[in-house]
């Protein structure tokens, strides 16, 4: 369905001097922006980005973008704004910037099941369909009706399906495009105080269930925040282990006879998953670990987390350039000991991965 473009005009909070991107990212890396205006709502968003001569970047939760020590040559709007309500059964939409995991609390609160496991995941809602995000066993393309957009080039809002969106593994028709700004998610979620079937093996261990158990929704998300915690992948100010854009590398998608060239140079089988078509996808962190490279191994300023290796974190007055540096290092060390190149998983801006 088709709605007409939002009329509202540019009435945010208007520019904010001074302010480096780095403020602005879970990373605490990032140059400055020529103009940084915060807009309260997504109609705001758009009229902002109407008016705004030049480059454009929209910012909301700042989690999975890594912003160039150049900063941004243009207008960065920073996208704010909440709500959440019930649009018909069982559908409940969210506005784009919402943080993310209030409004998972809110489902788990409500009774709604289908995004339980996708707990403390920094970022607004309105990312994770650009993004595809997943963890445990669950991905927002599971659960996601409806995405409504603001198509730039057209001038148009629209609610596009799932099939529309082209979801994939951490990907979408929405990943390194800034034609669209997603203005809201609708989500189709189950009204039960259940968990949807646990479907990842280590969530399942930790809640003392066999794969494809149910649990109550408040268990089901605690667990998954302990179990991000204590891989770091929890916010938190005083951890420098938080100071990330969560996991770096997204898990290569490799052939079978891949997996047993793997298999073979490292004297034991990855941990890998069924990917279709005779392909599996292979546990990034894992082939990290295989290639030599320890928790906490450390380049300067930068370091893999000390409970991930799958995390580049900053401890400290770190710049892009460090962390990249770090990002070649280990993809560089993987493809040599495995011939496997890994590929980054968050968005780059003025940043050559």
């Amino acid at each position: 369905m088709t709605h007409a473009s939002p009329t509202s005009e540019q009435v945010s909070n208007g520019p904010i001097p001074g302010k480096s991107l780095s403020e602005y990212t879970t990373l605490r890396i990032g140059g400055p922006a020529r103009e940084l205006i915060e807009a309260s709502s997504s109609e705001e968003a758009v009229g902002i980005l109407r008016a705004a001569e030049g480059p454009t970047l929209v910012l909301a939760g700042g989690s999975n973008v890594v912003i160039g020590d150049g900063g941004f040559d243009g207008t960065v709007v920073l996208l704010r704004g909440e709500g959440v309500e019930t649009v018909g059964e069982g559908l409940v939409r969210v506005q784009a910037g919402h943080v993310w995991d209030e409004f998972v609390a809110w489902t788990v609160a409500n009774g709604f099941s289908g995004v339980e496991c996708l707990s403390g995941i920094p970022g607004s809602a309105g990312a994770t369909p650009i993004q595809n995000v997943g963890a445990y066993g669950q991905e927002v393309a599971n659960t996601i009706e409806s995405v409504r957009v603001w198509d730039r080039e057209a001038d148009e809002v629209r609610d596009w399906s799932p099939a529309e969106c082209g979801f994939a593994y951490r990907h979408s028709v929405f990943k390194h495009s800034d034609r669209y700004l997603v203005l809201s998610v609708d989500f189709r979620l189950e009204a039960t105080g259940e968990s949807q079937p646990i479907a990842y093996a280590e969530l399942a261990r930790r809640l003392g269930v066999d794969v494809g158990d149910r649990v109550p929704l408040s268990d089901a998300r605690e667990t998954v925040i302990a179990l991000r915690r204590g891989k770091g992948m929890v916010l938190d100010e005083g951890d420098h282990d938080t100071w990330s854009a969560g996991s770096f590398f997204t898990n290569p998608i490799i052939s079978a006879e891949d997996l047993h060239e793997v298999a073979e140079r490292a004297g034991g089988e990855p941990p890998h998953w069924p990917a279709g078509d005779d392909r599996v996808k292979v546990s990034a962190a894992w082939l990290i670990g295989a290639a030599g490279f320890e928790k906490g191994h450390r380049r300067g300023p930068v370091s893999l987390s000390t409970k991930h290796t799958l995390a580049l974190t900053n401890r400290g007055g770190a710049s892009a350039r460090d962390l990249l540096g770090l990002a070649a290092e280990v993809a560089d060390g993987v493809e040599d000991a495995f011939g496997i190149r890994l590929h980054p998983e968050p968005v780059m801006v003025n940043a050559a991965a």
